[in-house]
């Protein structure tokens, strides 16, 4: 039971989770979305809704080519969209190229069976 005086040792695990938040935060901070989200206005680029802090996990980062690794530091690959618009972008870049974006690699092989190999006998019973 605790009487309120610090345990030995707990101020090191403590500075051990301060230490460990504050490199946690600046990893986060070298990701193209906060780098983004620094950068650009909190706006949507498609549909022109604004977001705060209470709704800025809706707001996404688009990559302009579709390639994820491609992140300049000038941000010139990215727009921000919000979720719905995001999610749009992506539907209509796999109708146009015939297939997700995401999932270009999944493609998969034609059928080898022949569903209909034994109609001709099925239809001639008597």
């Amino acid at each position: 039971m605790s009487n309120g005086k610090p345990v030995p040792g707990d101020s090191e695990a403590l500075d051990r989770i301060v230490a460990q938040a504050r490199r946690d935060a600046e990893q986060r901070d070298k990701g193209y979305r906060e780098r983004a989200l620094k950068m650009y206005p909190w706006i949507c680029g498609r549909c022109a809704r604004e977001f705060t802090r209470a709704n800025l996990r809706e707001l996404t980062v688009h990559h302009r080519n579709h390639d994820h690794d491609c992140n300049p530091p000038d941000g010139s690959n990215w727009e921000l969209l919000c979720v719905y618009c995001h999610d749009n972008e992506h539907s209509r870049h796999a109708d146009y190229t015939g297939g997700s974006a995401l999932h270009a690699e999944d493609t998969q092989a034609a059928a080898t069976g022949n569903p209909f190999a034994n109609l001709k006998s099925l239809l001639k019973r008597e």
